[in-house]
């Protein structure tokens, strides 16, 4: 039988999946893996260095796909910073719960917090979620300073990134009917998260703080 072509990321990555669920453990070699599933093994490699990279960029694709799915709603993009953190959060546990048998397979053993924060498996999704959410329009104090302007971003992408390792742990020990717990979480820790990084407060202290000084040093 001649070998299929023009195999995608996409197929490799389905099959990948469906290999492991179907048998517990990931292929013993990519050329058992090519053999299996009918494709020379060199298309392989024309998309992924190991299985390790094919796994990482599975939860990648995670985060892809709900950036697809959101650029698809008009309403989207006239969002705030907090809706679209929201929006985004309901559809990416959507995905997942529609592929969790494998997410679970994924982080078995892995399900404490401090080991999903640095979790190789989740590289390219806490590299792309990180930039994402440094870049919705999250409000943040107006720095003179580059160096503080470059604290004030990282801090604001490591808290992001936190924030989602902890729904993802409540997730997977999530066991209410649609994981209806889980959607309550992520509402609540969301807008606690917002409620906390409400800089107005802080603004109107730093503007009167300055009108003081320069009234002081006026009066001097």
């Amino acid at each position: 039988m001649a070998r299929k072509k023009n195999i995608s990321k996409e197929h490799l990555i389905s099959w990948y999946m469906e290999f492991v669920l179907e048998h517990n453990h990931h292929p013993k070699s990519v050329f058992s893996f090519a053999k299996e599933n009918n494709f020379e093994e060199a298309e392989f490699y024309k998309f992924f260095g190991s299985f390790e990279a094919l796994e990482q960029s599975i939860f990648g694709e995670f985060f892809n796909n709900t950036l697809k799915l959101l650029a698809k709603s008009e309403e989207y993009p006239n969002y705030d910073a907090r809706n679209k953190l929201l929006s985004f959060y309901f559809t990416f546990f959507e995905l997942l719960t529609a592929n969790r048998s494998y997410v679970v397979y994924a982080l078995h053993g892995n399900e404490n917090v401090l080991k999903l924060t640095s979790l190789n498996l989740l590289k390219d999704l806490k590299k792309d979620f990180k930039t994402f959410a440094n870049n919705i329009g999250i409000e943040k104090i107006d720095l003179q300073q580059e160096q503080l302007v470059k604290i004030q971003e990282r801090t604001t992408q490591e808290s992001s990134w936190i924030q989602m390792v902890l729904t993802l742990k409540f997730w997977l020990d999530d066991t209410s009917a649609s994981f209806e717990k889980t959607d309550i979480f992520i509402e609540k820790s969301v807008n606690s998260r917002f409620d906390l990084l409400d800089i107005k407060p802080l603004k109107s202290l730093l503007d009167f703080g300055k009108f003081i000084l320069k009234e002081k040093v006026n009066f001097n």
